[in-house]
């Protein structure tokens, strides 16, 4: 016989990962789920087991947290026998992957939703699936020629003054760099290896792009440039994602239209 459990709110700090979860959620996913837990609410409540235990919806509290909710619906499953909780944990997201799509009906209602003007990257679809879904696959240079365009049309963020102009040590952390930099020259070794390793240690230098982002705001045109060019000024893609900065969705559909006007 089928159980009906009780919906409960639980505090978000108070909920506990399953230390064995063999699911992984990225950076960007989460920020997926982020955006349409902003867009939608918080819809598919997170299952636990009685003691506030995860037993689904891991990316989900990984979202409320970057959201920073306090609390979010929850299904108590204390039903669930020990076995029978941990075999969820993998069935929840392991059935979910046997659906499949209707292409055609699924390309309708995203033109329909297209044509009100919704984020179509609010759906969860990327720039290359939603590409896929919409173009001919069995012509490859839609694809590359929708991706030229699109690149073309992004609009970079406006960096606005927000504050006083940083310090340029305020920029970097060079700290573990010139540690290892330290134990590099310290070290008996072919100047060949010590330069490669130098280079490499570079790689240990943090930037902070929010203050980065400030000081741009600050400076001339020409510092401005070779910022740029030096990939100093960057979209936050995720913050992209869940805030809507980048409405990658209809800048695509704007190239399928011209791409399909061109045929």
């Amino acid at each position: 016989m089928a159980e009906f459990p009780a919906y409960k709110t639980i505090k978000t700090a108070d909920l506990i990962p399953y230390a064995r979860n063999s699911r992984t959620h990225s950076d960007a996913q989460v920020a997926k789920l982020a955006a349409s837990i902003k867009e939608f609410g918080f819809l598919n409540p997170v299952i636990v087991d009685g003691d506030n235990g995860i037993i689904a919806g891991h990316g989900r509290i990984l979202a409320a947290q970057k959201l920073g909710l306090e609390a979010v619906p929850t299904i108590e499953a204390d039903h669930l026998s020990e076995a029978q909780r941990r075999a969820y944990v993998i069935a929840d997201n392991r059935l979910a992957l046997d659906a499949g799509w209707d292409d055609e009906l699924l390309r309708i209602e995203l033109s329909d939703l297209d044509a009100d003007n919704f984020d179509l990257s609010l759906t969860g679809f990327d720039l290359d699936e939603l590409s896929n879904i919409f173009l001919d696959e069995n012509l490859p240079t839609d694809k590359e020629i929708l991706s030229e365009n699109y690149s073309r049309k992004i609009e970079s963020p406006i960096y606005e003054i927000t504050g006083d102009k940083p310090e340029i040590s305020q920029m970097i952390d060079r700290q573990k760099t010139e540690r290892l930099k330290s134990k590099i020259l310290q070290s008996d070794l072919p100047d060949d290896i010590r330069d490669f390793l130098n280079f490499a240690a570079e790689r240990h230098t943090v930037f902070n792009f929010k203050n980065i982002a400030e000081y741009y705001a600050h400076s001339d045109q020409t510092v401005q440039e070779l910022m740029e060019e030096s990939a100093m000024i960057i979209i936050d893609f995720d913050r992209a994602i869940e805030d809507g900065y980048v409405k990658l969705a209809s800048g695509m559909m704007d190239q399928v239209r011209e791409i399909k006007e061109n045929d």
